[in-house]
């Protein structure tokens, strides 16, 4: 994969007139084979942490698309606060659809790619419009609680008392995620370092929401049809190998693909050593190859659509970098 690739990075401000940090990482040696759309985790961001995925898919012919949440990374908002799930969907969706419309990318496939938590946005991306997406990579998605760590009732009911009396009190206890989550010791460091990355305890308000987003997230597993690679390691601390078991299971997918790395953790793609790393990428893009290429050669024949004019000023005064 020698292709050169262009990184840029900006804002777009959503519909409640908050600035959320964009980035995307561009092929400049080829038009794209298809466009990927980035859906990071809980507490994580696009631009650092998720850099060497931009750049992988961006060699291999993807132009790669990422935004930072509402509270995360280099977004406005009280660091790591989510009042309301639907708010991050939205904002994903109305950006996203928003680069689907520009008419360089007209007849390109277009695939979701979520990570952890950004699994379930994938899947509420999918289900908030069933028809338009192409395909989604699943990487150890929460789209399930997993009967290992599943609350008690009590315990929910007691803190969904609290909820509007404290909703940012940061009062859930959590062991390490990233001891828990990255295996390789030099890179776990790394993440460690990035100050873009939320560490502390969740707040009570981001705790119940991520768990009333995954139990219906659960229930609704069968509405899941859009083509999708789920992948998982099997020695996940963090999210259940059974959850990804669920979504495969459960989801009417036609075409829909599982695989399970033995020995592996959580960071399938940040946190595992540079031979598992390629491995999983390899599986990635050779999944989104045969898609993507499917997909242009139906387009080809398709009428050529009439598109109104998007004025995104989001990458505007934005850095960019081509790079090797």
């Amino acid at each position: 994969m020698d292709l050169r690739y262009e990184y840029q990075e900006g804002y777009w401000k959503n519909s409640r007139g908050m600035r959320l940090f964009t980035c995307k990482w561009l092929p400049i040696s080829s038009s794209p084979k298809a466009l990927v759309f980035l859906c990071h985790g809980y507490g994580m961001e696009c631009s650092g942490f998720m850099k060497e995925i931009g750049e992988k898919l961006a060699s291999a012919g993807y132009a790669v698309f990422g935004m930072d949440y509402e509270g995360h990374g280099h977004s406005a908002g009280v660091r790591c606060y989510i009042t309301k799930f639907d708010n991050v969907v939205n904002d994903c969706s109305n950006f996203y659809k928003s680069i689907c419309e520009l008419q360089e990318y007209r007849g390109k496939a277009k695939f979701l790619y979520g990570e952890s938590m950004g699994g379930a946005v994938a899947v509420l991306l999918h289900k908030k419009d069933p028809s338009f997406w192409d395909g989604a990579v699943f990487v150890a998605p929460m789209c399930k609680i997993s009967e290992k760590v599943k609350p008690h009732r009590v315990a929910v009911s007691m803190l969904s008392g609290l909820e509007h009396i404290f909703p940012k009190w940061k009062i859930v206890p959590t062991k390490d995620v990233i001891d828990s989550a990255f295996k390789d010791h030099t890179k776990r460091e790394m993440i460690r370092k990035n100050k873009l990355i939320y560490q502390d305890k969740p707040r009570l308000k981001t705790a119940l929401e991520l768990l009333r987003t995954s139990l219906s997230v659960e229930t609704n597993l069968h509405q899941v049809t859009l083509p999708f690679l789920v992948l998982h390691g099997e020695e996940d601390k963090v999210t259940d190998p059974e959850v990804s078991k669920a979504l495969y299971e459960r989801a009417s997918s036609v075409d829909k693909t599982i695989k399970l790395y033995p020995g592996m953790w959580h960071g399938l793609t940040a946190g595992e050593p540079d031979e598992n790393i390629e491995l999983v990428f390899g599986d990635i893009i050779s999944w989104l190859d045969k898609r993507a290429i499917g997909k242009e050669r139906i387009e080809s024949f398709l009428p050529i659509p009439t598109y109104k004019k998007i004025n995104l000023d989001e990458f505007q005064g934005g850095r960019a970098r081509a790079s090797l």
